[in-house]
């Protein structure tokens, strides 16, 4: 059995946008998808019909994208109409991650809509023997300076070639003439269905004559299938699938039912052989420090190291593994017909994911050639980087093959989710600096170990999807990398503090060795960068006896940085109070600007610290230039605080020599809605700069304002997260011997 002969396989894929490629530079993802028909169509009266190469991952980026779109154009919102990302129609933008979504996929949208309301213009015009610049735009209307109307999108472009290439004759408005920009009134289209109940994600989407996948895995990378089949199962029931291609472990049934009993029954009786046991938990940073790695000099600007002289101050921060823990646990759905593959999946990335899917099917039995797949997203729910669902849907591919002419359905497990999906890595940071008598700092070190933070599709000569590496005839997985420092860094982002540095180094480490998968987790390294640099600068401020608000201030150039510290302090209802406060209250602040490419995030926090430490406000200052959707930025920096929140107090993979052990909420926990802090957004928009994402700038700034507060209420500095009862208790003791 074979499909068609497969296609060359494609170069990876970048990190961004290939600008470098010779031809006149457009706007954002028009660059690389630079005919207007692949955005917008008018087949439909009173409908624009929109595409994006970007997925709605619970962000919002659908009905901001629409906004921007009714913005331009002057139609209703009502009339645009968006749809979900597929191979086979609209854009390829690559990967929904890094909050580019605005600046990429939006600045696309902007421009193209621009082109198209000037065409339309220019229709009108020539037809009513008027000049283009007497005419405006209302409600999908094309008016004449006396009112008249001259028709509509859909009467004006009717007998339009669309499908050519932008030229950038009209230009988006100015920002005195938008209507729709800057206001939080802008409901969300996917919303309804997520507060009604009504089926919407995939994992709702039931397809005729589906079967119903699970999959069964090792505990750790390195294990084996000891022996197959399984002793003490002498058959399957009726209707009923299994088997093992390498360590790879399938069932298939008709019924969900049937699918959960017999995989219970197998994974009772099956028996792997260990590999390399997994290092000591409790040893990570030594470990990371000793493990195989390929080291990098990120960054050097004057003097190297840290001379003698002055005061010297070295620490020592540290992240565990972090896991996605989506509610909905990944899943997926393929069908394979003999020769055209269908995939329904929550990716991130459908492009990549079917650049993978072809990569592992161009040798072999079985061969399909990337333009017989069709990858279509389908929302998910919830997703913060590199979660389960690419693996999920090449598992879901990998029994379709096995089951041609009908759908098969995989849900994955909360075990499954828990324990074999990506993590985020583990990330040691040590930082040296020295100040001058002055109080000003001179020189300063970061050097971090960690592996990689992107193992995503699409990215290697070999396949990065899970299934592709358990088959009996499988290639490793790739080693995760880090994205160039030009295109925001991985391990490295946002290691390089804004501050005035004479003297700057910067080292990192990535490891060679992978005993626990890791990938993109929301705002990749700079979760810890910031968290170790915010909370560096604090215990330098309290060295020389300084205000941390002022010991920032003098060492900071950036104007909209000071405005977003001055914006939060200004704002906050509770900062002043501070010396008012009772014992066991403290309070931390910290900064960043995320990518340093990025938006501005100043965050104010409240801890109070007695068994535990529970955050009881948040406030917050961001500049995200040109505010698109108000309600949007707000609900992204609320999100990625909490987030952050129940990462820094509660968050941490944990396992043995064996494999993964937190594999359920009673083992992973995660901040509750009763403990979940009061937030407030305080937004500084700036209508003539350019958008900038909201989605990850909040993770750092927070984490480092915790712990810096939890600093302030017990006078003990905590480096090492998630801040715990136990390492609280550990660190006091620590400070006391």
């Amino acid at each position: 059995m074979s499909g068609p002969a497969p296609s060359a396989a494609a170069s990876p894929r970048g990190f961004v946008i290939d600008r470098a490629d010779g031809r006149r530079q457009l706007p954002g993802s028009l660059h690389v998808n630079r005919r207007l028909s692949q955005w917008l169509g008018f087949a439909e009266p009173g409908v624009v019909r929109v595409h994006t190469g970007k997925v709605e991952l619970g962000q919002g980026i659908l009905t901001t994208l629409r906004l921007l779109v009714a913005e331009e154009l002057d139609v209703p919102r009502a009339a645009v109409r968006i749809f979900s990302a597929s191979t086979d129609r609209g854009p390829d933008e690559g990967v929904t991650s890094g909050s580019l979504s605005v600046q990429d996929s939006g600045g696309a949208l902007r421009h193209a809509c621009a082109e198209v309301r000037g065409l339309a213009l220019e229709r009108a015009a020539r037809r009513a023997g008027v000049p283009a610049d007497t005419l405006s735009v209302r409600e999908g209307k094309v008016l004449a300076d006396d009112g008249r109307s001259l028709g509509d999108y859909w009467s004006l472009l009717a007998d339009a070639d669309l499908d050519i290439e932008y030229q950038g004759r009209w230009l988006p408005k100015p920002a005195a003439q938008r209507r729709l920009m800057g206001r939080d009134d802008n409901e969300r289209i996917d919303l309804a269905d997520k507060v009604f109940g009504r089926a919407r994600f995939l994992q709702d989407l039931r397809l005729p004559g589906m079967l119903h996948g699970r999959v069964l895995r090792a505990p750790t990378l390195a294990a084996t299938l000891a022996s197959w089949p399984p002793r003490g199962i002498d058959g399957w029931p009726t209707g009923v699938r299994c088997w093992a291609d390498g360590r790879f472990v399938a069932v298939v049934a008709p019924s969900e039912r049937e699918a959960d009993a017999v995989a219970d029954q197998v994974r009772a009786k099956l028996e792997w052989t260990p590999g390399e046991p997994l290092p000591d938990m409790h040893g990570l940073p030594a470990f990371l420090r000793q493990a195989p790695n390929d080291t990098v000099l990120t960054l050097q600007r004057g003097d190297a190291g840290t001379p003698a002289g002055g005061t010297a101050h070295r620490a020592e921060y540290f992240k565990p593994y972090l896991a996605h823990a989506s509610i909905g646990p990944s899943c997926a759905i393929a069908r394979w017909d003999g020769t055209r593959l269908e995939v329904w999946t929550h990716s991130q990335s459908i492009h990549n994911l079917r650049d993978d899917i072809a990569l592992a099917f161009s040798d072999g039995p079985v061969r399909v050639a990337k333009d017989a797949i069709v990858v279509r997203h389908v929302e998910g729910s919830g997703c913060y980087g590199h979660n389960g669902a690419d693996d999920v849907a090449f598992d879901a591919v990998m029994m379709a093959m096995a089951c041609p002419g009908q759908p098969v359905r995989v849900q994955w497990t909360r075990a499954d989710e828990l324990s074999h999906s990506p993590f985020g890595p583990a990330h040691l940071v040590e930082l040296q600096a020295r100040l001058d008598e002055d109080g000003n700092i001179t020189h300063w070190k970061h050097e971090a170990w960690s592996n990689g933070y992107s193992s995503r599709p699409g990215r290697s000569r070999t396949p990065s999807l899970l299934a592709a590496s358990e088959r009996a005839a499988s290639t490793p997985l790739p080693l995760p990398i880090n994205p160039p420092v030009p295109a925001g860094g991985g391990a490295e982002r946002n290691a390089e503090p804004r501050y005035t540095l004479p003297n700057l180094e910067l080292v990192h480490h990535r490891l060679t060795v992978m005993p626990i998968r890791t990938s993109a987790m929301r705002a990749l390294g700079a979760y810890v960068n910031v968290f170790a640099i915010e909370s560096f600068m604090d215990e330098l401020a309290a060295s020389r006896g300084e205000d941390p608000l002022a010991f920032r201030r003098r060492h900071l150039q950036d104007p909209r940085a000071l405005a977003v510290l001055d914006e939060v302090v200004a704002r906050s209802t509770w900062w002043r109070q501070r010396a008012q406060e009772p014992d066991g209250i403290g309070h931390g602040l910290a900064w960043a600007k995320y990518k340093n490419s990025g938006a501005w995030c100043a965050a104010l926090v409240r801890v109070q610290v007695a068994e535990g430490v529970r955050v009881l406000a948040i406030d917050l200052a961001v500049d995200v230039g040109m505010v698109v959707d108000r309600d949007g930025v707000i609900n992204q920096f609320e999100g990625g605080a909490i987030q952050s929140t129940s990462w820094a107090l509660k968050e941490a993979v944990g396992f043995d020599a064996r494999g993964i052990t937190t594999t359920g909420w009673d083992t992973y926990p995660m901040l509750r809605f009763g403990e979940v802090p009061e937030v407030r957004v305080h937004v500084i928009d700036r209508p003539d700069e350019p958008p900038l994402g909201a989605g990850e700038a909040a993770q750092g700034p927070v984490v480092a304002a915790i712990a810096n507060a939890v600093h302030d209420a017990l006078g003990v500095r905590m480096r090492s997260l998630p801040l715990t009862p136990e390492r609280i208790l550990r660190a006091i003791h620590d400070a006391e011997t």
